[in-house]
């Protein structure tokens, strides 16, 4: 069911790790390396992800491989969202995937990119042809993010919440498909970018989405998705049975499986960006997911050939 696993997601992020706790990424380091070797001993042959990075930051890299990081990883991932969030233009896409690539040999994924239809849907149309038009060729996993707007009920995972204004609310609309399950117009044009383009969908703790997920997915001609599996989610009652449903839900496709958010009672603070005081429990809940999940997985590609 798993063809890869990432290890955390957007680690150079506030809004996913505490930066003010692990200042130098040295905590984060110790815990993706004790991670890639849990992973590793259980099933040497799947690929590790460094989790995608958001910005895309080739300081960040440096400091990962000067950690011993990239030691314990097989692939680095990046994440772009220029007309909504990025201060850069989308016409930079190839510049800065270069950028990574100047600092390391690993080959690099595009692990999340989307663009909002905040503004209109018409951009988000756009954004759809031109990042296909830069990134195909370019790596050999491009996960758009998202097929489903966030429902508005539901907090987008960011640390400033509404005080970042418009930047915020650009969070709920970056779905192909409405809150309601309703087409936008993008939906079409993204179809004939596929197999390609894959898509990124997070689900939420029994997420009420996820059968009809899967349906669009297959209308679509999607083969290839990126999800998560929350540390702090398996405190859950049930949880484990809630893991079992989203795989087997999942198990047709090719599905890289994120690993991250810190239980709070287990955080040096009580908060999903903290870092663990003990990072050995989240190796072990690497290890358990993969020993529980990747046995039916198909090795995937990991490198892409150079243009």
């Amino acid at each position: 069911m798993i063809e890869a696993v990432m290890l955390w997601n957007e680690p150079n992020n506030k809004s996913h790790w505490d930066p003010e706790i692990d200042p130098d990424w040295s905590r984060f380091a110790e815990m993706a390396i004790l991670a890639g070797k849990a992973i590793a001993a259980v099933d040497p042959s799947l690929p590790r992800v460094l989790g995608g990075i958001s910005p895309i930051d080739p300081s960040f890299i440096v400091n990962m491989a000067g950690r011993g990081v990239l030691d314990h990883v097989d692939v680095v991932a990046v994440h772009g969202f220029p007309l909504d969030w990025n201060l850069w233009r989308i016409h930079d896409w190839p510049q800065k995937l270069d950028e990574i690539r100047a600092v390391t040999d690993r080959p690099l994924w595009v692990s999340e990119v989307g663009v909002s239809s905040f503004g209109a849907e018409e951009v988000q149309v756009f954004g759809v042809e031109r990042t296909a038009a830069l990134l195909a060729g370019r790596a050999p996993r491009i996960h758009w993010y998202s097929l489903y707007d966030l429902p508005r009920a539901w907090p987008a995972t960011t640390r400033h919440k509404e005080a970042e204004g418009s930047s915020y609310y650009r969070h709920f609309d970056m779905g192909l498909l409405r809150e309601d399950g309703t087409p936008k117009l993008a939906l079409e044009t993204f179809a004939r970018h596929t197999p390609t383009l894959g898509l990124c969908q997070w689900f939420h703790f029994e997420d009420h989405r996820l059968d009809e997920a899967v349906r669009w997915m297959k209308r679509l001609g999607v083969t290839y998705l990126r999800t998560g599996l929350s540390w702090a989610d398996s405190f859950r009652p049930n949880a484990l049975a809630w893991f079992d449903r989203q795989m087997d839900a999942l198990a047709e496709f090719d599905v890289t499986v994120t690993f991250c958010f810190t239980p709070e009672h287990l955080g040096i603070a009580p908060h999903h960006t903290s870092p663990p005081r003990d990072p050995r429990i989240f190796a072990d809940f690497c290890a358990a997911m993969v020993e529980r999940y990747a046995h039916h997985r198909a090795t995937p590609p990991v490198a892409c050939p150079a243009e």
